[in-house]
């Protein structure tokens, strides 16, 4: 999972990027230049903990994100479209952080002049559609020219994806991104490669000082979460040591880190959870989309345990709580032995039986 993390100069990006990451870089990037630095972080999750309490593994893997601080938007692109290198950049995240400026600094004057939050989330939502209508405008003539000539594929085929494209840029004259356009399974396939910006799905970052109160603002767009915190009150603790960052946090009345909280959002964003393997040797926690099947899990932890699948063993996360170990789980009747099909629920505990 990668997610870009986005916005106009001064917004702080790169502030909210050292408070997710504790990555030690300048703390503004807005030469407009494009320059992208990227970061793994852990997943908080409690349930390992539990797990290593239970098995005491000698190694502990946890889920993972990977975060990256991409500079060089100014909202100032139009019609013109992005560089085709910011595009590319872009297009590989799987999502967005939409960094967005609340605090006031006369010492860090805001690109507009004055800040605006809704002003600058239309901005870069504006951005990303014009950067899409392009791209739909542009394969549209070349379908037409192929449906003309009518030589390498069925003509059907090439005016069905025509009649989509033209349901996009429909969709994109009305000012609105493409999360709105609900994508059927042959849809999806066709319009994958492209990367379209505005179908991403986002969380909106309101970067406050630590006196301001978080706004009350409800995206109009679908798959869009809003989020408020301190983003450089966030970032100076995440560079104490630990006993003083409870300290500080104490002092501030701060119970959980925004950028915690943050994390678990980018993971629910995305519309994946956790299973886990757990034992001796290891506590693993996996990442999944939800909806997948056992098969699709066992091919996330080896290909080889997918291609030769022969069961699923399985204890829910609430279950082994209750019994406190896999065997006394299986002698209460409570591990299940689950084929390819069986869907994978969330904080599922599996050990793969398989055979190549």
């Amino acid at each position: 999972m990668q997610l870009g993390i986005i916005g106009l100069p001064q917004s702080g990006k790169t502030t909210v990027y050292k408070a997710l990451t504790g990555a030690e870089i300048a703390a503004e990037m807005s030469t407009g230049q494009m320059e992208v630095h990227t970061s793994v972080v852990d997943v908080p999750d409690p349930r390992v903990d539990k797990l290593c309490q239970i098995y005491k593994p000698k190694k502990i893997v946890r889920a993972k994100v990977t975060y990256a601080d991409i500079a060089g938007l100014d909202g100032s692109a139009g019609r013109a479209g992005l560089p085709g290198v910011m595009i590319n950049q872009l297009a590989q995240m799987d999502g967005f952080l939409h960094v967005v400026r609340q605090f006031e600094n006369a010492s860090v004057p805001h690109l507009s002049g004055d800040v605006d939050p809704v002003r600058d989330i239309q901005t870069m939502d504006t951005e990303f559609i014009l950067n899409d209508l392009v791209m739909v405008e542009r394969r549209m003539e070349k379908l037409r020219e192929e449906h003309r000539r009518g030589v390498s594929r069925p003509r059907d085929v090439i005016q069905a994806e025509i009649d989509l494209f033209e349901k996009l840029e429909a969709l994109l004259n009305t000012e609105k991104p493409l999360r709105h356009f609900n994508f059927s399974a042959e849809e999806d396939k066709i319009v994958a490669s492209f990367g379209f910006l505005s179908r991403k799905p986002q969380i909106i970052v309101f970067n406050q000082s630590e006196d301001q109160e978080s706004i009350a603002y409800t995206s109009p767009h679908p798959h869009t979460t809003v989020v408020s915190f301190p983003a450089k009150l966030e970032a100076d603790i995440m560079a104490l040591e630990p006993d003083d960052a409870a300290m500080f946090m104490e002092e501030f009345g701060v119970t959980e880190l925004g950028m915690s909280r943050l994390i678990k959002i980018s993971y629910d964003l995305l519309n994946v959870h956790s299973f886990f393997t757990a034992g001796e040797k290891e506590v693993h926690a996996w990442t999944l989309r939800k909806g997948s099947n056992a098969r699709e899990a066992a091919g996330t932890i080896h290909s080889d345990m997918e291609k030769g699948f022969i069961r699923a063993e399985v204890i829910s996360f609430a279950d082994l709580l209750t019994y406190g170990s896999t065997a006394e789980a299986r002698n209460k009747g409570r591990l299940r032995v689950e084929g390819k099909n069986y869907i994978i629920e969330d904080g599922d505990i599996i050990e793969i039986r398989f055979n190549i």
